[in-house]
């Protein structure tokens, strides 16, 4: 829970917006004392089974294929050590300083739950981390998705040991600087853990990383839907389409739940629009609009519904505890499935193809402003003058080109999977696959429909006298003071980038909700 902007964790499960606060805004995190209580208590559990002469698997043996060898007790030290140290194996270029906080966060939260074993010591060195601004380097590459994102929660419980490399900074200072975990540690005051027995596995072993980057890919495409449904009002009246379709009545006959929302955001959008009002008369001659402005609410819905269910499997996920073997509450050590990404995994892929088919339909929309032929008496490709002026033409090439990606990226990772450790591992969710590519498809949503409000904007202008309505107005307003209207060409790149820097800080969401109130 969240509480003066501090977040507590242990006390329930994160909510999705905590792990943005944290992740994203740096917001420091507090450890419930009740849980930590509890943390103390099963560890108890482990250090009495760590004596037995029964072998119990993580506590007293080795991992993956080597789980039936017994492990002496003056050794475990140095084997959850190993562990840590051999599994930290992860290749190429750094992760986003979001996403190990994320990741990071988890992991904390899942051993606050009591059913690792871990040590309340190793519980608030993580604290520690975050709260300091530490963060582990991890590499692009080296989850399956399956054991656990391993190699990526290796390299985070390297840190905390006092080993490899992090950077030190908070959020809005960049990636912060370069250092040795062991300089950073000790010059934040943190003690480097020694990992006890079971540790090394309660640290690396969860869905953190993919659930993390679920996490705020839902955050961000929650956003951007909103955005779509601007995008396509500024189109449907830029291109003199009409507003009827969106009717209510008309949507009810089929009670999809996102449908509705996103044709109640259209209406909010066109409300009084003199654009829209101006061909609604018996002279216009069009019966119906190309599918692209007419379906938006049935795309944009079912994108909105695919979101609430990829919503509900990643809060399930963080009511979660996810490690292998796990203490049960009645004080058995069992080993178990749970760190298999399956469910995680199959969400990020259902969000890429959602991210796809929403920029696909985007695209559309914006090339429909460029043909003279379809733009109902526009120049071609809004061009100042037909001839010696491009326009826009190659603004529509660079959404097409996104869109082409966001195509391939939408191939689910989810079905690959690659056996390991000598085959025991034999099926994995390549779930952190899944969720790297996710992040790449909501980086080209953003910038599509920044270039499709871009088209509108001028497509609108062109209509001048005729003005636009309250919100789509509010909006355009918006556009302009990072945009020029229409003109000469230009350089284009600056301003395709201003406006999606206007998309993904939501200022485009603002401006209309500043005249079309609340938008969902």
């Amino acid at each position: 829970m969240v509480t003066n902007n501090v977040v507590i964790v242990g006390a329930r499960p994160l909510s999705i917006a905590e792990v943005v606060a944290v992740a994203r805004n740096d917001s420091p995190i507090e450890l419930d004392p009740a849980s930590l209580e509890s943390v103390e208590a099963s560890r108890a559990l482990v250090e009495a089974l760590a004596d037995d002469t029964e072998p119990h698997y993580g506590i007293s043996t080795g991992f993956g294929a080597l789980a039936t060898t017994f492990i002496p007790s003056d050794r475990r030290a140095q084997l959850q050590a190993s562990l840590v140290r051999s599994h930290a194996a992860g290749s190429g270029p750094e992760v986003e300083r979001e996403v190990v906080r994320a990741l990071m966060l988890l992991r904390l939260s899942t051993l606050m739950t009591a059913r690792t074993g871990a040590r309340r010591v190793t519980v608030e060195t993580y604290a520690a981390l975050l709260n300091a601004g530490i963060t582990p380097i991890v590499r692009e590459y080296g989850s399956l998705g399956c054991s656990g994102d391993l190699a990526p929660l290796a390299h985070c419980a390297l840190a905390a040991m006092g080993e490899g490399q992090v950077r030190v900074g908070s959020a809005p200072d960049g990636p912060g600087a370069l250092t040795d975990a062991g300089a950073a540690l000790a010059a934040a005051g943190i003690r480097p853990v020694e990992l006890a027995e079971k540790e090394g596995l309660a640290l690396i072993n969860g869905t953190d990383g993919m659930l993390g980057m679920l996490s705020l890919a839902i955050h961000d495409l929650a956003a951007l839907l909103t955005t779509a449904d601007i995008s396509a009002g500024l189109s449907v009246e830029a291109l003199l389409g009409t507003d009827a379709v969106f009717a209510d009545d008309l949507q009810r006959l089929r009670p999809q739940h996102g449908q509705a929302l996103s044709a109640a955001n259209l209406r909010a959008m066109l409300a009084g629009s003199p654009i829209i009002a101006s061909h609604k008369g018996p002279e216009c001659t069009r019966v119906q609009d190309a599918y692209s402005l007419r379906c938006a609410p049935q795309v944009h819905g079912a994108a909105r519904d695919t979101l609430d269910h990829a919503t509900l499997v990643a809060e399930r996920e963080l009511a979660s505890a996810v490690d292998n073997p796990v203490l049960t509450p009645d004080g058995r050590v069992e080993s178990n499935g749970n760190f298999h990404g399956a469910p995680v995994a199959y969400v990020l892929d259902f969000l890429a193809i959602v991210v796809a088919d929403v920029a696909s339909m985007s695209e559309r929309r914006t090339d429909r402003f460029l043909d003279a032929s379809r733009n109902q008496g526009l120049t071609p490709f809004l061009a100042h003058e037909v001839g010696v002026d491009s326009g826009l033409m190659i603004a529509q090439y660079t959404a097409a080109g996104i869109v082409s990606e966001l195509k391939r990226l939408a191939a689910p990772a989810s079905v690959d999977s690659i056996p390991s450790s000598a085959m025991q591992e034999d099926h994995v969710s390549m779930g952190w696959s899944a969720a790297r590519k996710l992040r790449r498809s909501l980086d080209g949503l953003g910038r599509v429909l920044a270039i499709e409000i871009m088209t509108a904007a001028r497509g609108a202008d062109l209509r001048a006298p005729l003005k636009p309505g309250h919100a789509t107005g509010a909006v355009i307003t918006a556009v302009r003071e990072v945009c020029a209207g229409p003109g000469p060409d230009r350089f284009l790149s600056p301003e395709i980038e201003a406006v999606t820097a206007l998309v993904q800080s939501g200022r485009i969401r603002a401006a209309a909700e500043s005249a079309a109130g609340p938008l969902t």
